[in-house]
């Protein structure tokens, strides 16, 4: 529990208005998953002890609870960590008729056997939000929602590490790799690790008002605002295809991108058409080959940023870039920031200039 004395809940109440409406707003139910296996114990805990502060800032402030909360599993004792760690859920499946919004925690290792190990929850999952519940997927959980079906043609996110193979598992839906936050006909998704504390918020702001996600943002020191995870994403290549003409491709381009490579040069060097390449290497990376050179160029400029005291434009030329304009736009566009600020954010040796 975040340690509060009367001094902050008096400051809090005063300085937060709370409507007559809140106060009378029917409580929520909230099922918080314990899937079997190797489960992302700090999206449980998490999410129960953020949860929980907002009913006991509620209390305080003289509001009843928001949320009914509870650990919902499908064996009454589940192990984690190999034994380390055992969860004792409130309750099974079974016993839940009816619940407002289920949140799923990140699962880890081989997802094909976590979701095999899990079956039983996606039915109940799928029953629950026919009925009206809402529906959130946590970091990687992300696959384990989308083998519901209740994601086919909706926006989601996840880790941006995983991003291509939960492409290759269901192409039926849209990644979005910069996202933190997706939210779709009542199903929400968050991106990598630890930014479901961002969905929490929002979350909390849906349920219990902006005051309230102002206060638990600030007794847990979230950021309220970040959406994107853009800044946080490594490129390494979309490399797990078996067409050997684009991984060739993808090499060259990865042992070159301090040059100013075309696609015609590309298709020339490699003896395929120019359209057979775009749609062959489309369909292997999920990039267009326009794309895969900026990615690749701009990877390399970051690793420069984070390491290295090169200025803006020496960093650019190192590249292949020769218009400061071109760079800084489509640095912008694939990390969210511009090369000053990502500069000044990873390299503690350089002053922005």
């Amino acid at each position: 529990m975040i340690a509060t004395n009367r001094f902050t809940i008096f400051v809090l109440s005063k300085t937060f208005r709370i409507n007559q409406s809140a106060k009378t707003k029917i409580m929520k139910h909230i099922s918080i998953l314990v899937p079997q296996g190797h489960t992302s114990l700090p999206n449980i805990d998490g999410t129960h002890q953020i949860l929980s502060e907002v009913n006991t800032f509620a209390e305080r402030m003289g509001m009843p609870p928001v949320f009914k909360i509870q650990l919902v599993g499908i064996s009454s004792e589940i192990s984690q960590r190999n034994g380390r760690f055992t969860i004792t859920p409130d309750c099974l499946i079974g016993d839940i008729k009816q619940t407002d919004l289920i949140i799923i925690p990140a699962m880890h290792g081989d997802m094909q056997q976590a979701l095999e190990s899990n079956a039983e929850f996606l039915p109940w999952i799928t029953k629950q939000y026919r009925a009206g519940a809402e529906v959130a997927s946590l970091c990687i959980a992300a696959f384990f929602l989308a083998a519901t079906g209740l994601l086919k043609g909706k926006q989601c996110a996840t880790h941006w590490a995983s991003a291509n193979q939960f492409r290759q598992m269901f192409p039926d839906v849209n990644v979005v790799d910069d996202k933190i936050i997706t939210h779709e006909d009542g199903i929400y998704t968050s991106g990598g690790a630890y930014s479901f504390l961002n969905l929490l918020v929002y979350l909390i702001e849906k349920y219990a008002g902006r005051e309230m996600a102002i206060i638990i943002s600030k007794a847990f020191m979230i950021d309220i605002d970040r959406h994107s995870q853009s800044p946080f994403i490594m490129f390494q290549g979309q490399k797990d295809h078996d067409d050997d003409a684009i991984q060739k491709t993808q090499q060259y381009i990865e042992d070159k991108f301090e040059d100013k490579i075309t696609v015609e040069e590309l298709a020339g060097k490699f003896a395929v058409g120019r359209r057979t390449l775009e749609r062959r290497f489309k369909k292997a990376t999920g990039n267009t080959v326009v794309e895969y050179i900026q990615r690749v160029k701009i990877e390399a400029a970051k690793r420069s940023f984070e390491t290295s005291r090169k200025n803006i434009s020496e960093v650019m030329f190192d590249v292949g870039y020769t218009d400061t304009k071109a760079f800084r736009d489509v640095f912008k566009k694939i990390t969210g920031i511009t090369p000053v600020e990502y500069r000044n954010k990873y390299n503690r040796g350089m002053v922005a200039v």
